[in-house]
């Protein structure tokens, strides 16, 4: 199991970070190693990564299913893996405080069947990377006010 977390401050209100988070296709397209997502429905999509992992490449499809929506402060979600074995969750929580908002995304994936022992050290080794960029590149975009609503 791997499980990793990464805080910022947007020095905005927690409305101006909800408008942004609670559009799941908002922030899809910056998960690094994003290829595509197709949204199902309001709660659910599957998200296609494809990436180089120490020199292989490898296509992922996973789903994930938004399991809390608590405006303005929360979204939880739980992941599936349809191309490998794993599962996992995550949330976003957004805290405001004079006139500015913390924001942590916190994600936990674990591998399993025979290939987990394999797999697990290497999302222990990215996730913490993944987790910190998205973090960091939904804050820039929030900050930057091009906060597309669609």
């Amino acid at each position: 199991m791997a499980i990793t977390s990464h805080s910022v401050i947007i020095p905005t209100s927690v409305e101006k970070v909800w408008e942004y988070v609670s559009r799941i296709e908002n922030w899809a397209v910056m998960v690094p190693a994003y290829k595509e997502h197709e949204q199902i429905d309001e709660q659910k999509s599957v998200w296609t990564f494809e990436g180089n992992i120490k020199g292989f490449k490898k296509t992922v499809k996973m789903e994930l299913n938004v399991t809390e929506f608590h405006e303005p402060s929360t979204i939880r979600f739980e992941l599936e893996g349809l191309t490998d074995n794993f599962t996992g969750s995550g949330k976003f929580t957004a805290e405001e405080t004079a006139g500015q908002t913390t924001m942590t995304g916190t994600i936990e994936v674990n591998a399993g069947g025979l290939t987990g022992a394999v797999f697990t050290p290497v999302i222990k080794m990215v996730l913490p990377k993944v987790t910190t960029r998205l973090t960091e590149k939904i804050a820039r975009q929030i900050k930057q006010e091009k906060v597309p609503v669609l």
